[in-house]
């Protein structure tokens, strides 16, 4: 009997997290598209800047990539991927844009 309580509280918490995760990624994809990231940006194919699927490949294996984004985000930057300049997005808190790179991080 108590491997039977045991796989139904690892499936609740395997459902709780998907459903954690899910949130997280439309919360994540809702902020974007409210601060018009996605106006250069696509998840999946390049637009005017990288694919975020493609910015989660590049830095997945950093161990500061959600700070090094947060920053990028905020600060914008030029020549990492291109000649056109990614703006300053001074408007995000530091909260905001670290839930921003955290959600790009997902993507990969």
């Amino acid at each position: 009997m108590r491997s039977k309580t045991y796989a139904a509280v690892a499936l609740a918490s395997a459902f709780a997290t998907g459903a954690a995760h899910a949130e997280a990624t439309a919360g994540g994809l809702a902020l974007a598209q409210q601060q018009n990231c996605m106006s250069c940006h696509s998840v999946t194919r390049q637009f005017m800047g990288p694919a975020l699927h493609d910015v989660a490949a590049k830095y997945a294996g950093r161990n500061d990539a959600a700070a090094y984004l947060g920053h990028k985000i905020i600060e914008g930057s030029v020549g990492v991927w291109g000649p056109v300049p990614m703006p300053a997005n001074t408007q995000l808190t530091p909260d905001q844009a670290a839930s921003l790179a955290a959600w790009i991080l997902t993507l990969k």
